[in-house]
């Protein structure tokens, strides 16, 4: 039984130290509940449909049409044959100026000139450019998330040295006490320890609330909450160079191809059209122009055929299109320039206040360790009545920043690599 229990109990604290979160889960969760995600589904179908419709373009294109015309003249027989004919007796109406048509016209295009090909390409690249821009979105989301998990880590780092400083106070106000009943120490010395006791206490408890608010917009952001929970604290690592792999360098590139899309879509739009063609009506007058100036029956009539059609005017404009692509280009090529200039200066100061952080932390421990023994040595003063409560809480007071500060510095540094890390994206 006993065995089953130790077995019960180690199963528990696994799943206790499981239930932390890291860093990269508040990144995940934080990507599947930000209300942009669902641009991505958006985008897919707005390119799926949009491509779909383009190559319809090569199914066959049906158009029914009528019309019911009265033209001014008609084709007529020669006098000469007019004449002829009525002095036999023969009565030639000719053809007759109301006109009626019902007609179907089938068309099959054979070759575009590669418009298909070049709006398939632009709606394709057009999409990629949407997706990473929501990749840039949601990506600064990440450091948001960055910005309240080390806040927190920080906040809480402070607590539990306050809490420490708590207890320091209780024995130390133990003692002080105790030496009152002795007749080593006044009230006052009880006072002023106790005094600092509360102050404390009111620290820690706003100090509570603010790691409280952290956590509840941190759990809105990732959609769990996380007030009962602990954060991990992860492990400190830097980026292996600063060439930034940013998603917005990959978004400009990408609205490069979008560019090069248009630019082939303009070359093809000076580029013929060939196609085949059936058209056939029903109506007046038929094609045979002879029986229909004889008759005013209906006819069925039909044509098949091969068809090209050129726009020349596309050349008129084909010039200042190409020139506006390849002024945007550069437009797109200055904004790059300027992200990596920029990038690169942050990189730099993120390096340097990393560097800082270093070299004082590397003093922390020794000032901490310090602050504890001129502590310790005032509390044995105290107790041999050497020193006062006042000077006591000097020293108390003095450890207790020195080792928030030492503890601040820790989270500082591990939150200056992983803003590093982001900066460059690595």
């Amino acid at each position: 039984m006993k065995r089953v229990v130790l077995i019960f109990a180690g199963i528990m604290a696994g799943i206790s130290a499981n239930a932390q979160l890291t860093l990269d889960d508040c990144h995940k969760m934080a990507r599947a509940n930000y209300p942009e995600i669902k641009q991505y589904d958006l985008i897919r179908q707005t390119k799926d449909f949009t491509i779909e419709n383009i190559r319809k373009a090569y199914m066959p294109q049906v158009l029914v049409s009528a019309q019911a015309t009265i033209q001014s003249a008609v084709p007529t027989y020669p006098d000469a044959l007019k004449t002829m004919m009525t002095a036999q007796g023969m009565s030639m109406t000719g053809m007759n100026k109301d006109q009626y048509k019902v007609q179907v016209e089938a068309s099959q295009l054979i070759w575009d000139g590669g418009k298909s090909a070049a709006s398939a390409k632009i709606a394709q690249t057009n999409a990629t450019a949407q997706t990473l821009s929501a990749d840039v979105d949601l990506y600064s989301v990440e450091s948001r998330i960055n910005d309240l998990f080390f806040g927190i880590l920080l906040l809480n780092g402070q607590t539990s040295q306050l809490g420490h400083t708590v207890d320091l106070l209780k024995s130390n106000l133990d003692k002080v006490n105790s030496l009152i009943k002795n007749g080593a120490a006044m009230q006052s010395d009880a006072d002023a320890v106790e005094a600092e006791l509360l102050t404390m206490k009111q620290k820690k408890i706003q100090l509570e609330s603010s790691e409280a608010t952290y956590k509840q917009i941190l759990s809105l952001f990732i959609g769990k909450d996380i007030s009962s929970e602990s954060l991990t604290i992860p492990q400190y690592c830097e980026p292996s160079s600063f060439e930034p792999f940013r998603p917005e360098l990959t978004m400009l590139n990408a609205k490069m191809e979008n560019l090069s899309a248009q630019k082939k879509s303009i070359q093809a739009s000076t580029l013929p059209n060939f196609g085949l063609f059936a058209q056939g009506y029903y109506g007046y007058p038929g094609m045979d122009y002879f029986k229909s100036m004889v008759n005013s029956n209906w006819s069925l009539n039909g044509i098949f055929g091969i068809r090209m059609q050129w726009n020349v005017s596309a050349f008129y404009t084909k010039k200042n299109s190409i020139n506006q692509i390849d002024a945007a280009r550069q437009m797109i090529q200055v904004q790059k320039d300027v992200f990596l200039f920029n990038n690169t200066l942050q990189s730099t100061q993120e390096n340097q206040s990393i560097s800082s952080l270093r070299k004082v932390l590397a003093e922390d421990e020794k000032i901490v360790e310090l602050r504890k023994r001129v502590r310790e040595a005032a509390e044995s003063k105290l107790r041999n009545g050497i020193i006062d409560s006042s000077d006591l809480l000097e020293k108390i007071t003095a450890e207790n920043n020195a080792a928030i500060e030492k503890s601040s510095r820790e989270i500082e540094l591990l939150k200056a690599a992983y803003e590093l890390k982001y900066t460059v994206n690595q």
